[in-house]
């Protein structure tokens, strides 16, 4: 998936998607309904069959989710019908090109007020939004866009009505670097040394217990080489975490970090797919330094890379960590770091914590003593 994808779906924009990927949509339509195709008309049975694949699991070109509505299958059907292979061809959006439905700012206003009140409906969200007269008085915010922002940020779940085995009840441990989290969001764009402008991304650790952030740098790339030495600064601010609550990607899955968390005793979880409720706290630091932080930026806060990771913990030492936090029954993070953090896990006398985090690569020799690139 190319960055320019991943950024829109960041956001969520429906990304513009290349022609082979179009025709892998197509191809995988066709492939749901080619049996379907050629019945006849009046045939009975259709629907019965259309509402068996909708709770069938796909995975789907182009997209995370992993299943398909009957009526959508239907409407594929439809489609192809009229207009053979190439109706089933993914349209481009009306609104291609222009700026997002719902700018950042109102999108997290959105979310917290959903949060704060999780029984509210859709319409009244917006309503309650409408009241804070922080929207922008062209911005037409249609219930259903809303609906899937809500829903992506794991804010419309509708309790169960039969047993599950899903517990879904708030949860957080006890001590100090029990657990971390992290993971990364995108940030304004920087002057780099070639005077050009390039894009950041926060990268960001979360302690579970006391929404300390141990460490967090805007960097230039979302790879590997970028988080492992914001791991390395977290550790040496803050200690070893017991454990480190992750996301999937590929960063996240590198043979790199699998081995640095085995050296130092740390358990590494990947998050389940799908499921945005176990990331929870995580987005909800990243909205607020959206709010309180990145709407604050002056010009000079991003002349460059630097400039900007001074801001940035300015603001979560002086600001963030001395600010009660509802979720810690009005404690500041520091305090409730401070009772809690006895029993934190310190780097042991000589341990040699810039060679545990260097890169190894298998090489090999060449008979001329040269080593090989790959």
């Amino acid at each position: 998936m190319s960055l320019f994808v991943r950024i829109q779906r960041a956001r969520g924009e429906k990304p513009v998607l290349d022609e082979k990927t179009r025709q892998q949509i197509a191809l995988f339509r066709y492939g749901l309904i080619a049996d379907l195709v050629h019945r006849q008309a009046g045939q009975r049975g259709l629907y019965a069959l259309l509402r068996e694949k909708a709770a069938r699991i796909y995975e789907i070109p182009g997209s995370r989710r992993t299943r398909v509505a009957a009526e959508t299958l239907r409407d594929w059907l439809s489609a192809y019908r009229r207009g053979g292979f190439d109706a089933l061809y993914p349209k481009p959006r009306r609104d291609q090109g222009r700026a997002r439905a719902i700018p950042q700012e109102v999108a997290d206003l959105l979310c917290s007020i959903k949060e704060e009140r999780p029984a509210l409906s859709v319409a009244l969200v917006i309503e309650q939004a409408k009241a804070t007269g922080a929207l922008p008085e062209s911005l037409y915010l249609a219930p259903a866009t809303v609906h899937r922002l809500l829903s992506r940020n794991g804010l419309m779940d509708k309790k169960p009505t039969e047993p599950t085995s899903k517990d879904r009840r708030r949860f957080a441990f006890d001590k100090a670097n029990e657990l971390w989290m992290s993971d990364v969001m995108h940030g304004p764009a920087v002057v780099a040394e070639n005077k050009r402008k390039r894009k950041t991304y926060l990268i960001a650790f979360l302690d579970d217990a006391t929404r300390v952030i141990p460490y967090a740098t805007f960097a230039l790339s979302e790879n590997t080489a970028a988080f492992l030495p914001a791991l390395q600064q977290a550790i040496r601010r803050r200690g070893i975490p017991q454990r480190l609550y992750v996301d999937n990607g590929a960063t996240y899955r590198s043979h790199h970090l699998a081995l640095v968390c085995a050296k130092l005793g740390i358990t590494l979880i990947h998050a389940r797919p799908y499921q945005p409720q176990g990331r929870g706290k995580q987005e909800r630091w990243f909205r607020t330094v959206r709010m309180q932080l990145l709407s604050q930026l002056q010009e000079d806060d991003t002349k460059s890379l630097e400039a900007l990771n001074r801001r940035l913990w300015s603001w979560v030492e002086a600001e963030y960590h001395r600010t009660p936090h509802r979720g810690l029954d009005g404690l500041t993070p520091l305090d409730r770091w401070a009772m809690s953090a006895d029993d934190v896990r310190v780097l042991e006398h000589g341990c040699d914590l810039d060679e545990l985090f260097l890169f190894e690569q298998i090489r090999k020799v060449q008979k001329d003593r040269t080593i090989s690139g790959r």
